[in-house]
């Protein structure tokens, strides 16, 4: 289904969106994605993604006709710019093998029409990285998820299970003390190996099945 994508520049008031998402479901279209943001005091910032858009043209006129509207912009999706994403989770050094690994390679099929985004962030603690853990099924367009850790287990795997369960996101975990190895679908010992098979795990220009893999150690 094609994607629409738009920008609202808005007065920030109570009510705004809403009024917005309303008269967008008159017209018959579906909002698959939306984020509000505040750019500067006063102004406010709309970014929304739309299913079944008929006339676009039409659809910015009424928008502008809002007077808490000051701009709309049209743009292309952000799955068609950015893509999939690899998320990697974990200590900073191995955070930094792992995502040398994945962007090495997501530049390898990116280059073939592919596009895989590499999104990383080292924390410490078992409570900061089961809650990093749960954000990730929150995001748009998560591929798979990398762990990587040098302990990691308790909250960390439940958060790793309800992700699986809920979002179907596939995880891949370093090898390492700690019952997240058990939950993961792939454990790979060496970093830049995880994120290369990471982004072979989501790319749909790679010949690899991570179902014919899921529960082994490399």
């Amino acid at each position: 289904m094609a994607i629409t994508a738009i920008s609202i520049k808005t007065v920030e008031r109570p009510g705004v969106l809403s009024e917005i998402a309303e008269m967008i479901a008159r017209k018959g279209i579906n909002i698959s994605y939306a984020y509000l943001y505040v750019e500067e005091d006063g102004i406010g910032s709309i970014y929304m993604e739309l299913e079944d858009v008929k006339d676009i043209e039409e659809l910015i006129t009424d928008l502008r006709s809002f007077e808490s509207v000051l701009d709309v912009d049209v743009h292309r999706p952000l799955e068609d710019i950015y893509g999939k994403r690899i998320i990697i989770i974990g200590g900073g050094a191995q955070v930094s093998q792992v995502a040398m690994g994945a962007i090495s390679e997501a530049d390898r099929h990116n280059i073939r029409g592919e596009r895989i985004s590499v999104d990383t962030i080292p924390l410490v603690g078992e409570k900061e990285l089961a809650e990093a853990v749960r954000a990730v099924g929150r995001l748009p367009r998560v591929g798979a998820l990398v762990l990587a850790g040098s302990l990691m287990g308790g909250e960390i795997s439940k958060a790793v299970e309800k992700i699986k369960r809920e979002q179907n996101i596939i995880v891949i975990s370093l090898n390492m003390p700690g019952s997240v190895t058990e939950k993961a679908d792939l454990v790979v010992t060496d970093p830049i190996q995880a994120g290369v098979m990471a982004v072979m795990a989501v790319a749909d220009t790679a010949i690899f099945d991570i179902k014919k893999v899921r529960g082994r150690k490399f």
